[in-house]
């Protein structure tokens, strides 16, 4: 049984009063649109499997609709919100709405992809709803710099959400897909539709579950790998022995590293994984002289 306070989350009707007392109109810039059903949010945290000891962190908190389903189900939550407005108004909210939780949430005022720490115990997991145009550098960017983050859930356009769950040989399959999955086992988690949010986007949203995994055994660092995935995709029509020919220096050293790595120089890059990138990684051919 919940020990919350009843109708602690908010609904439409909230959401409008909140904005015009903040004089907020969502911004197309920062990619906003505001959850506005208290169902759609209680699902999100279902589907994130948030348990009560977790410490969950969440970029772009808005109003706080999704905050305060997270408080009502974890430990504690660490909010990152780039929005002065925004930023300056969420504490308030959650002492309002959820007086019994107000000491478990922390507010970060910055822009997800500058922070480096957070206040309090290591999170534990990460529930978003990321603006598209960030959505996948700000993912990665957490994903790095807290390895502690073992669950991810995050809500992003369906577009982007096809693109990161996408498996080597699907023709969305891409830079994204790779890179999620250097850190985590990544898949599709669901469908959300236009009406909860206000205002209603143009475009249908999804729901992409991570669970962390160990990074592939390789000697090459994670920046080398990225490289040769970088290098893959930048000409993605082109057969690999085309395509890495820049990385490794030249078409012939490109084929010596993707032989050496047990990958034809015919594929292209979708139809990878991501030990298969790390593999050629590992033999870059040495710089030639300039002697």
């Amino acid at each position: 049984m919940s020990t919350t306070e009843p109708d602690a989350l908010l609904g439409p009707a909230d959401i409008r009063e909140l904005a015009a007392a903040l004089g907020v109109r969502p911004t197309k810039q920062r990619g906003q649109n505001f959850v506005i059903d208290a169902n759609t949010v209680r699902r999100i945290v279902r589907t994130a499997e948030v348990r009560p000891d977790d410490v969950v962190v969440e970029v772009g908190p808005g109003l706080g609709s999704l905050t305060l389903a997270l408080l009502e189900a974890a430990d504690r939550v660490t909010a990152v919100e780039i929005d002065d407005v925004l930023a300056a108004a969420l504490p308030s909210t959650i002492a309002a709405r959820m007086p019994s939780k107000k000491d478990r949430f922390a507010l970060v005022h910055s822009d997800a992809m500058r922070v480096e720490e957070l206040p309090g115990p290591a999170p534990t997991a990460l529930v978003a709803n990321l603006p598209y145009n960030v959505a996948v550098p700000v993912l990665l960017h957490m994903l790095d710099r807290f390895p502690t983050i073992e669950r991810t859930l995050v809500m992003v356009q369906a577009e982007v959400a096809d693109r990161l769950a996408a498996r080597p040989g699907n023709k969305v399959y891409g830079v994204p897909s790779v890179k999620a999955n250097w850190y985590a086992e990544v898949k599709r988690a669901g469908a959300i539709g236009r009406n909860v949010f206000w205002p209603a986007p143009n475009v249908d949203s999804g729901l992409v579950s991570l669970v962390r995994r160990e990074p592939p055994k390789t000697t090459a660092t994670k920046a080398e790998v990225f490289a040769v995935v970088d290098a893959a995709f930048a000409q993605r029509r082109k057969t690999l022995r085309a395509a890495l020919a820049g990385w490794a220096g030249s078409a012939a050293g490109a084929e010596a590293a993707l032989v050496a790595a047990g990958v034809s120089p015919q594929a292209r890059g979708e139809s990878l994984t991501v030990e298969d990138f790390s593999a050629i990684a590992e033999h870059r051919p040495a710089p030639a002289s300039a002697f």
